[in-house]
């Protein structure tokens, strides 16, 4: 009841006079029945903006710090997302997610529609990364089609770390469904669920147009949260030194650094070069 609330009457109108979120593919959202939606990962606000254009009700899981924060603003904030349905996950991994994954797999086999962050965290600089295959293993599991969906600017619109969203306008892309039937059963088999998430990685980076990189979000973050403190350090040092010099290749940052931005760097080191195959594994763009 609250969701459609905030949807229809209260959120809902303004959001959409104030900002006009376009969207593209609402053809390929069922009528009926359970799906998956799978979406690339770029700002705190695309969990409102594809529930908003689609005509459908979608859940999608929130990280579990939304729901367990303390003082005024924590019980508002686990209030909103308790009222609009969202389910808490911990994005630890392991049993913890699965317990959000289990909740997700009852909602499909209510006929409800699911959403998803194959990626597992916001990207850190606009860039599409390497999906967990917990998205394959409910697909296969609930026997449900996966329909991909691409954020289109939104990291632009409110990037992380920023309150409140510029006066620009969102966009939705809504991909054709995908059918993984031909892998009934296998939702065990590690290979399949690596082929099936790289597959959706694959439509996602065909609909946004993000440079995809073959190594996980959160991976990307820790690096970059290295690099940053390497050259606070450097910075110091540098400081006391009285000359301010220092290796301009340290702390990953050079064009053939390993942590993550160089140019010389592998798939595994971000360089963007590889790109997921629609059969499964990381196939090399021709240069």
């Amino acid at each position: 009841m609250f969701y459609w609330f905030l949807k229809v009457f209260a959120l809902g109108p303004l959001l959409k006079t104030v900002f006009r979120p376009w969207v593209e593919g609402l053809e390929n959202v069922p009528r009926e029945g359970p799906a998956i939606f799978a979406s690339n990962h770029l700002s705190f606000s695309d969990s409102v903006w594809l529930p908003l254009v689609l005509p459908r009700r979608i859940t999608f899981p929130a990280k579990i710090e939304y729901f367990i924060g303390t003082g005024i603003k924590g019980r508002l904030t686990a209030l909103f997302f308790r009222g609009i349905g969202q389910v808490p996950i911990d994005r630890t991994g392991g049993r913890a997610s699965q317990v959000a994954l289990d909740a997700g797999h009852k909602l499909l086999q209510k006929g409800e529609l699911f959403g998803i962050y194959p990626e597992g965290t916001r990207s850190p600089d606009g860039r599409l990364y390497k999906g967990k295959t917990g998205v394959a293993r409910l697909a296969l599991a609930a026997g449900v089609p996966v329909i991909p969906v691409a954020m289109i600017g939104t990291d632009k619109m409110q990037p992380p770390g920023k309150a409140l969203p510029k006066l620009m306008r969102p966009g939705v892309r809504i991909g054709k469904p995908l059918d993984f039937s031909r892998y009934e059963g296998m939702e065990e088999d590690r290979f399949v669920l690596r082929s099936v998430t790289d597959e959706i990685m694959y439509e996602l980076m065909e609909l946004s147009g993000q440079e995809y990189v073959d190594m996980y979000a959160q991976k990307a973050k820790d690096e970059l949260g290295r690099r940053r403190a390497g050259d606070a350090g450097e910075r110091s040092v540098g400081s006391s030194g009285g000359n301010g010099s220092g290796s301009t290749n340290s702390g990953g940052t050079g064009q053939s650094g390993s942590g993550g931005t160089g140019q010389a760097g592998g798939s595994e080191a971000g360089q963007g070069t590889d790109k997921p195959g629609a059969d499964g594994g990381a196939v090399r763009r021709a240069s």
